[in-house]
């Protein structure tokens, strides 16, 4: 399930350097090249799980408005284009390595770290496409990451806040929640939909400590209920939308030109690929998912259950079919037992270039878990013989390498 990588010559991969937070590498190579982060405002975008979701509602909405809008996430399924949205589209491979090609010499005088330099092409990239408003998700954490060395955040978007590479952020949720602050500053708006109560505290006490408004919003209505339509799958996008139209409310406070006809139009047109995304596999359908990490998981599971809540119960017989893999370094023990359930089975695929967790360390009662064959065509027609939808997820590795080979439903 090998993934060719066009940029590899000039990316090198982040097994080679791990995670090396800090921010004064890339500002310094910043003002080297003459601060191209100033010729733009931002939005920044932290979190744990639905950050490239809020982002994309947002780079929506403020496009839909007419502002010339950028847009920088992480990671990516396919290509590293996909990293960098510029307001007429996605950046084209050879302005990509363009962009990297010149950025080489700064990169090695100033020891890039890959996530840097690919955040300093995307910046350049905005300043040169006359980009207003960049939307920037951040990578890992906050308070050190490289997205915010911006300047001009004007506004905060904060996603659920969970347990998630704590190797490098802490071993408790107030800690992780402590990086994930590390965003806010005086005189910006952040805004939020419910958090779990530790890190709802440490948000509540950094805003205050450094003067940033915090403002908390409840999930938007069901659309049969009056709320807007969303163009993302699953109730747990009600959550990341009404951030998204905070913050977009809270743009145009700042004097964006952004209207209600906008805010609705953008939630519409958002899309964001391989989350609770259909596809089909030789004609038979199935869901793809990135959730990676437990908290992802159990929104998955929500989004399953009421899925399986409104099926006939005939569809229900029998177990549901999974391909999971899974980075040695997440907690699957946790991740499966918040998604499996007796009777289901499991094909534990190894990730491409990926340490992976094996299915002799995941065995559990109830759930039939064995290796994945290697062969993708050969599990993929093992996975849609499930009698209930079956699922693809535990890493954007895995629905990245077999995504080339589903179909979209009609």
């Amino acid at each position: 399930m090998s993934v060719h990588d066009p940029f590899s010559d000039l990316i090198a991969p982040f097994s080679r350097r791990g995670v090396d937070l800090g921010l004064e590498r890339l500002q310094a190579a910043l003002a080297e090249l003459g601060h191209p982060e100033r010729c733009f405002a931002a939005v920044q975008v932290a979190g744990t799980n639905g950050k490239g979701s809020i982002s994309t509602m947002v780079e929506r909405i403020a496009s839909a408005a007419g502002i010339r809008c950028g847009l920088y996430t992480s990671p990516h399924l396919l290509s590293w284009c996909e990293r960098i949205r510029l307001p007429q589209g996605l950046i084209e491979a050879t302005e990509l390595r363009r962009l990297l090609q010149d950025l080489q010499p700064v990169a090695l005088r100033h020891d890039l770290t890959p996530f840097e330099l690919v955040t300093a092409a995307a910046f350049q990239a905005f300043a040169q496409a006359g980009v207003e408003l960049a939307v920037l998700e951040v990578g890992l954490g906050g308070r050190l990451d490289a997205t915010t060395v911006h300047p001009d955040r004007q506004v905060l978007a904060l996603a659920a806040i969970g347990m998630d590479h704590t190797e490098h952020l802490g071993s408790t949720l107030a800690a992780i929640a402590a990086e994930k602050a590390g965003v806010l500053h005086g005189g910006a708006i952040a805004v939020s939909a419910a958090q779990a109560d530790e890190a709802a505290a440490v948000l509540d006490h950094q805003a205050a400590a450094c003067g940033c408004e915090l403002r908390w919003v409840p999930p938007l209505p069901p659309e049969a209920a009056g709320g807007p339509r969303l163009g993302l799958a699953g109730d747990l996008q009600r959550r990341n939308g009404a951030v998204a139209v905070a913050a977009a409310q809270a743009l145009a406070e700042r004097g964006w030109p952004i209207e209600a006809t906008a805010i609705q139009r953008g939630l519409a047109e958002a899309r964001w690929p391989g989350r609770l995304e259909r596809r089909c596999f030789a004609g038979r359908p199935l869901l793809l998912d990135g959730a990676h990490n437990p908290p992802a998981a159990l929104a998955l599971r929500q989004e399953l259950d009421r899925l399986d809540a409104a099926a006939p119960s005939a569809d229900l017989a029998g177990g549901r079919r999974w391909l999971i893999g899974i980075q040695r370094h997440k907690d699957a023990p946790a991740l499966l037992q918040a998604l499996l359930r007796p009777g289901d089975a499991v094909r534990l695929c190894a990730l491409p270039e990926h340490s992976s967790w094996t299915a002799e360390a995941l065995q559990r009662d109830g759930v039939m878990i064995s290796a994945a064959s290697g062969e993708p065509q050969q599990d993929l027609l093992w996975l849609v013989e499930s009698s209930q939808l079956p699922v693809i997820c535990g890493s954007l590795y895995l629905v990245a390498a077999l995504m080339p080979l589903l179909h979209a439903t009609d």
